[in-house]
């Protein structure tokens, strides 16, 4: 007789986290180890962690330890299931007990296993191809389910509303959806996703769960299938959804091309107080963009910088003031020209309807590829090259589709000279950015005449997207 027995409890999924199936299954071993006698049995318990998913299962593997340490002499179970649904946890648990061949081992429902012998272990290993037969089976028939649920765009189960969404999931609530469709229209104007997060901060707007907006999971909202009334699966829609759409499809495909944009994404943190950064400003000399570095005196600065991390040759430097005086000077005249304010305001519709084509076409491509790859028809390498060039299709894509969104930050402000001039100063810094950007490709950055203490015009190459 044991003792210092010990009892493992384990339940694979507790949705309301109350831990009631643990609990019975406590109170249900210590009854079993009283019948045979045992003394009370210390208790390991790994709550809402499946077994056949391979994940940690920390109070598992601290029950191992103890019975190799000899700290532990017995064990009770609710079901064999319950220690072990792999072959090879189970193995190991015979080779650890190989060593204590009278360690008894005891369960509520399924019996008493002996592992010191061949008929137990066959028995156990019976038991343990069984049950990893019917996990496996379980996720087959999960998987065909969400597929088939998928492609009918319906609902995959319940969790958390969606925020912009009610309780049923399907239909919208109102203020919600008015604030999603606020923050596109600005992210489309050339908002940044942090300055988004920062305005609801300030007006005490939560996420459904009642935490604070981060850009993430903003951004992961905007650009999600969901607010367009799509079904999405593994990343690719399937179908028009059960569930109204809170913004048009057109919309969110701008949306997905603005705020996925590579260049975007590798530029997420931009100097707050600088116009030209993230690339807009460029060395003449190396091609390396500028970046912000004050100077001692606290005056803002754009430097061409070298050392780690960076690129630059570090032979150029220009005040900020200037520059970006010079450059939205520049711009301001330029956007007030019949010809480019001609350009701007005129609508290409059919251009963006191509893009938006093109991208979900490359995207379906890329997961058709992936799968091809996982079900081993394709070599990696195969597969590598192939998606290569097709990732290069998307960039370019979805760049195309994010400077033609960038016009829009500048047509209200078309066919009403002066206006965008009078009204610069109080527009944020990120739409002021998305209108330089939307008609200067870059601002090429020269060397400083030595001995001129003064801002050379020459030195600027301003080219234009238009």
């Amino acid at each position: 007789m044991p003792t210092r027995p010990a009892s493992y409890c384990r339940i694979s999924l507790d949705r309301l986290g109350d831990e009631l199936g643990v609990q019975r299954q406590t109170r249900e071993n210590a009854e079993r180890a009283k019948r045979e006698g045992w003394p009370t049995p210390q208790l390991f318990v790994d709550n809402d962690i499946s077994a056949y998913s391979g994940k940690p299962r920390p109070e598992y593997r601290r029950l191992i330890a103890s019975i190799k340490n000899g700290d532990v002499d017995g064990l009770v179970a609710w079901h064999v299931d319950r220690l072990y649904r792999r072959p090879v946890e189970l193995e190991e648990l015979i080779d650890i007990l190989d060593e204590r061949p009278h360690f008894p081992l005891i369960t509520v429902t399924a019996g008493d296993l002996d592992l010191s012998t061949a008929a137990g272990r066959m028995m156990a290993r019976t038991v343990v191809v069984m049950a990893r037969y019917e996990s496996e089976h379980k996720a087959e028939r999960l998987r065909s389910k969400h597929r088939e649920l998928a492609m009918a765009g319906r609902q995959a189960g319940g969790g958390t509303r969606p925020f912009g969404y009610k309780a049923d999931r399907r239909t919208v609530e109102p203020t919600e959806a008015r604030l999603i469709r606020e923050a596109a229209q600005a992210a489309l104007a050339g908002a940044s996703i942090r300055s988004i997060c920062a305005d609801w901060t300030s007006r005490s707007i939560q996420t459904v769960t009642g935490a604070p907006w981060n850009p993430h999971v903003l951004r992961t909202l905007l650009t999600s299938a969901r607010i367009a009334g799509l079904r999405e699966h593994h990343g690719e829609v399937v179908a028009e959804a059960e569930w109204e759409a809170i913004i048009d499809r057109a919309t969110h495909e701008k949306l997905r091309a603005v705020l996925l944009d590579p260049k975007r994404l590798a530029n997420r943190r931009p100097a707050k107080r600088y116009l030209l950064t993230g690339g807009l400003a460029r060395c003449s000399l190396c091609g390396a963009g500028l970046v912000a570095r004050p100077k001692q005196d606290g005056r803002r600065c754009y430097v061409c910088a070298r050392g780690p991390g960076f690129v630059g040759c570090g032979k150029i430097r220009a005040l900020a003031d200037s520059l970006e005086g010079f450059v939205v000077d520049a711009v301001l005249t330029a956007l007030d020209t019949p010809h480019l304010s001609k350009f701007l305001k005129r609508s290409q519709p059919g251009e963006e309807k191509e893009l938006t084509v093109e991208i979900r076409n490359v995207e379906r491509q890329l997961n058709e590829l992936a799968e091809l790859w996982a079900s081993a028809k394709i070599s990696r390498a195969e597969w590598l090259s192939a998606r290569s060039g097709l990732e290069k299709r998307l960039d370019v894509a979805r760049a195309t589709l994010s400077r033609s969104v960038a016009v829009e930050a500048t047509k209200p402000f078309i066919g009403r000279r002066g206006a965008l001039r009078a009204s610069w100063d109080g527009l944020l810094l990120d739409r002021r950015r998305a209108i330089v950007e939307a008609v200067v490709d870059r601002v090429v950055v020269g060397p400083a005449v030595r001995g001129r203490n003064f801002f050379d015009p020459k030195r600027v190459d301003i080219v234009w997207r238009l």
